[in-house]
């Protein structure tokens, strides 16, 4: 039987500081991504990053633009990290700029408006390394489907990056493609996959933003203003996957503090979100039925149970061989039209907060060892506003399971204890391919003006 019951929110300790990105992990991917271009038949990869979309830049190099915008080309014998002013020297953040293996350069139209802009020019840059006449796959953040595109376009030809970039590249290339999926591909993608030492990142960055997200949830009191509660998650700081929220009442979700005051009676939503992670929750400024208005009546029995069941279902489909397809036809069954799911329930996160996903009508992709699984299914109600149970996990088989063991002990140890909790406490379905990678995983507390209640099937 569904329902509240007081209890402890777990604490499993602070993990310890995760593994650095190394030169070997880094040129394991670089070999990677030349393969990748080998069998998709180009001969030069043009990587694209600014401060917004830097994703697939950093996974490959360990190097994000600052302020800034920059570009990566890379062919079968070289490969030429571009910067503007500032990021120039920041680019040593690379392993494989400091070993060598990436050469750099300098371009001041990547930096920003009226800084001095001596220096080479950028197809200046794109002749020295990019073939004259080659095959070329461009990879910025996003692809495109025929049906969102002008009758009669070819997807591939339909780039997502800056036109100061596309049209040198289009002037010495034979032929330049998006190559983006390569990357970013829910099935195939060289990103969605992730190793031990991703891991044991993922769980620190999941750690960090719940560890927040939870002195916030305990801090909330009538009076406070929305900037008072988010000064009160004191946020570690590690990078922002997206904005930090918090939307009271009528003000949109996806709003910051705006200096509204908590009173009760208000639905609420609010997130923290840091490379790798996205801790989410939404309830009621309440501390019980009783602080409702009278047309929310039914909150629990009719949204927040039956939302938490169907994310109990959300985790035992949470195994290798399990296509997103059935998993969004469980979704679409379990929470139907009134709980107004609109987006795909779950995804894969990374270093954006959305890469990509297996989960879509009719998908054949099926969930794989090494994915790492946002649980982002967000119910919208006109009268009942929203509950929420968002936050990380990975798949993982036994040898992913048993390489992450031994090679992280206590983030295995972690992993395990959060499982258990969320099984024996909570009553939630968890296979052991399923890690849980912070300690909210499981929680929902709808009355958030007292949020050891928490709901418990």
């Amino acid at each position: 039987m569904t329902r509240l019951q007081r209890l402890d929110w777990p604490d499993n300790g602070t993990p310890d500081l995760p593994p650095a990105f190394s030169l070997a992990e880094a040129e394991g991917r670089l070999v990677a991504v030349r393969a990748a271009m080998a069998g998709a038949g180009y001969q030069a990869l043009v990587v694209y990053g600014d401060r917004e979309h830097a994703a697939n830049l950093h996974w490959l190099t360990g190097f994000d633009p600052r302020f800034e915008e920059a570009v990566l080309v890379v062919t079968p014998d070289d490969a030429l990290l571009i910067a503007g002013n500032e990021c120039l020297a920041y680019t040593v953040v690379s392993p494989l700029v400091v070993a060598g293996k990436v050469r750099t350069g300098h371009c001041a139209s990547l930096s920003l408006p009226s800084q001095p802009r001596a220096s080479r020019r950028l197809w200046e840059w794109l002749e020295e390394v990019v073939p004259s006449g080659a095959t070329i796959g461009a990879v910025g953040w996003k692809w495109y489907g025929a049906e969102e595109l002008p009758p009669g376009t070819d997807p591939a030809l339909a780039l997502d990056i800056p036109a100061f970039l596309a049209d040198p590249l289009r002037q010495r290339a034979g032929l330049v493609e998006n190559a983006t999926a390569l990357f970013m591909h829910p099935g195939s993608g060289l990103r969605a996959r992730a190793g031990v030492d991703e891991i044991a990142r993922l769980e620190f960055s999941n750690h960090m933003a719940a560890s927040a997200l939870k002195r916030m949830v305990f801090a909330l009191q009538e009076g406070m203003t929305d900037f008072a509660a988010v000064e009160a998650a004191r946020i570690g700081g590690l990078p922002l996957g997206c904005h930090v929220t918090f939307a009271m009442g009528d003000t949109p979700g996806l709003s910051g503090p705006v200096g509204d005051r908590i009173a009760r009676g208000k639905p609420a939503s609010f997130n923290v979100a840091h490379w790798g992670s996205n801790i989410c929750r939404a309830g009621w400024m309440a501390r019980g039925q009783g602080d409702l208005p009278p047309n929310a009546a039914g909150y629990l029995e009719e949204f927040v149970f039956p939302y938490t069941r169907a994310m109990s279902n959300w985790c035992g489909m949470m195994r290798p061989g399990v296509s997103g397809g059935a998993v969004w036809a469980m979704i679409d069954d379990r929470l139907p039209d009134r709980f107004g799911v609109t987006l795909n329930p779950g995804h894969l996160i990374g270093l954006d907060e959305w890469m990509s996903s297996p989960i879509t009508p009719g998908s054949e992709i099926p969930l794989a060892s090494g994915m790492a699984m946002q649980m982002d299914v967000i119910p919208a109600h006109v009268t009942w506003g929203s509950t929420r149970m968002e936050d990380g996990y990975v798949i993982a088989d036994d040898a992913l399971r048993g390489a992450l063991a031994r090679t992280h002990p206590n983030v295995a140890r972690r992993c395990a204890a959060r499982a258990e909790f969320m099984r024996r406490v909570i009553g939630m379905e968890v296979p052991e391919s399923l890690l849980p990678l912070a300690d909210t995983c499981g929680i929902i507390a709808p009355w958030l003006l007292d949020p050891a209640q928490v709901v418990v099937l």
